[in-house]
């Protein structure tokens, strides 16, 4: 059985008073039926691994190299060292803001493996290729290019999230999210076979919220949430890991 996950990204939000926030969660969670795991800015990955509890923490990008000549940088290393067990790799966000290729997707998420952390690799469309009808093409192609070889259930964890849903509000339909989810599987049984293909977790994201998350938490290969705005309170996340409890 594959371990349901909740993931939290609070992208470029939260500060020192934001820990209270972990706090609360961690209070509501004592031993949660479910992996919940907080990628907040790196500013606050050793505070809040100090003050989480049970709940994981991680981080939200790292650079391919482990260590070297690379101003304003952070390595996996680095990263481990400052308590994170996770790490956030090809978001929309970073693939479209700082232009992040598969080929750099993959070095960095080789580099987070070696490390002994967990690959956290995110796919997804654009509302144009969803309207060509490009949607698994455009999947298929993230997934060759940006999954390095040995990846394993241990070491990655897949997120699809199309990017015209993150953060508008907008969802896909539920046979939408389980027809890309089922690919992603069935890409990943062919390409390492079906032991490692079957272990490998599967989050879906993009405006995932409390009245949605049961929904989603039904659909086929869905195996938890990776979520941006409603991660960042815990009156907000709680609902949604609830919902995911009850689905595990």
């Amino acid at each position: 059985m594959r371990r349901k996950l909740a993931a939290g990204n609070w992208k470029m939000n939260g500060t020192q008073a934001s820990l209270s926030e972990l706090t609360t969660l961690a209070a509501h969670h004592p031993s949660a039926a479910c992996d919940i795991l907080i990628c907040p800015p790196a500013t606050l990955i050793t505070p809040a691994s100090q003050t989480a509890g049970p709940i994981a923490i991680g981080a939200q990008d790292c650079h391919t190299a482990d260590k070297g000549a690379h101003t304003g940088d952070i390595s996996a290393s680095m990263l481990k060292d400052a308590g994170a067990s996770a790490v956030i790799l090809g978001h929309s966000e970073r693939r479209e803001d700082h232009g992040e290729s598969e080929d750099l997707v993959r070095a960095k998420a080789r580099s987070v493996m070696e490390a002994g952390l967990l690959a956290i690799v995110c796919v997804g469309e654009s509302l144009a290729e969803r309207d060509a009808q490009n949607t698994l093409d455009i999947i298929g192609g993230q997934l060759a290019g940006s999954i390095p070889d040995g990846a394993t259930g241990h070491n990655l964890v897949v997120a699809y999230e199309p990017i015209w849903a993150i953060g508008t509000g907008k969802v896909p339909t539920l046979d939408q999210i389980g027809e890309v989810h089922d690919f992603i599987r069935a890409r990943l049984e062919r390409r390492f076979g079906q032991g490692v293909g079957r272990s490998v977790r599967l989050l879906y994201g993009g405006s995932v919220k409390p009245g949605n998350a049961a929904d989603i938490f039904a659909v086929s290969n869905v195996d938890g949430a990776l979520v941006g705005g409603a991660s960042l309170t815990a009156a907000d996340f709680s609902p949604i890991v609830r919902a995911l409890e009850a689905a595990s």
